[in-house]
Formats: C-alpha cells, sequence, structure tokens
C-alpha cells in the first residue's frame, strides 16, 4: 500500500461530524481496516473532531476544524486542528477517579488516550497527532 494522504476542512457544527464519520467509513472500506481498528478510528476521531469544534473552537462555525491523515501499510496518523487557543493537556483529571465519575466531561481525551496507539498535543493542544497502529 502506498503512502495516502488527505484533508478534509470544515466549519465548526457539530452537524459536520458526520462528515468525520463518513471519512473513517471510506477509509475502513478502501483499506479493508480491521473492525477493531474501524471501532478505535471511529470513536477517537470523532471524540477529537467534537472537542475541536466544542472546546476549541466554541461553537464558533465561522472557524474552520482541519482533518488531515496519512495512511500506509503500517499505520494511520490523524492531526485533527482547530483554531482555537489551546488547552493545557498536563493537566486533565481522571474521568476515573471517584470524585470525577459523575462529572459530564472530561472524558473525551481520556478515551483518546485508550484507543489510539499514540497521542501527541501539538500547537499547545489545538493540534492533536493520532497514531493508529494497522
Amino acid at each position: 500500500m502506498e503512502l495516502t494522504v488527505a484533508k478534509l476542512v470544515f466549519k465548526s457544527n457539530t452537524k459536520n461530524i458526520n462528515l468525520v464519520e463518513k471519512l473513517i467509513d471510506d477509509l475502513s472500506t478502501k483499506y479493508n481496516l480491521h473492525s477493531d481498528i474501524y471501532g478505535k478510528l471511529l470513536l477517537a476521531i470523532v471524540e477529537g473532531v467534537n472537542n475541536a469544534i466544542v472546546h476549541g473552537n466554541k461553537l464558533d462555525d465561522s472557524k474552520d476544524v482541519i482533518v488531515e491523515y496519512s495512511i500506509d501499510k503500517e499505520k494511520i496518523e490523524f492531526y485533527i486542528k482547530d483554531m482555537g487557543d489551546g488547552f493545557d493537556f498536563s493537566n486533565i483529571p481522571d474521568p476515573t477517579k471517584p470524585e470525577n465519575i459523575e462529572k459530564t466531561h472530561g472524558r473525551g481525551i481520556f478515551l483518546m488516550n485508550h484507543l489510539a496507539d499514540e497521542i501527541e498535543f501539538l500547537e499547545n493542544g489545538s493540534n492533536v497527532k493520532l497514531v493508529f497502529i494497522l
């Protein structure tokens, strides 16, 4: 399989999450991804995009979210970039601790950490790199 690189740009509106879901579906079909990889990709990338729309761009639909990916025979990498100021990714509360268990937020990054094989926060957290080993 040759290296494929592509980009998807859309406005910060939660309705546009369906574009990302379609992208994951299309990649899964085109590259015959295992169902485990498909599930991890779908959950982690949708969560990352939702975070970019809601927290990064504050639901401001004049701001873009950029999703870039590259795929080869060994791995698929995603970059999810918003136009926000970033966040302190070194100080994220653990949603599994008793004091956080009933909070409705703070689970997205926890999920992304557990689903991706590698996660990296770039540009002060406004760009998230997710790597999945195929």
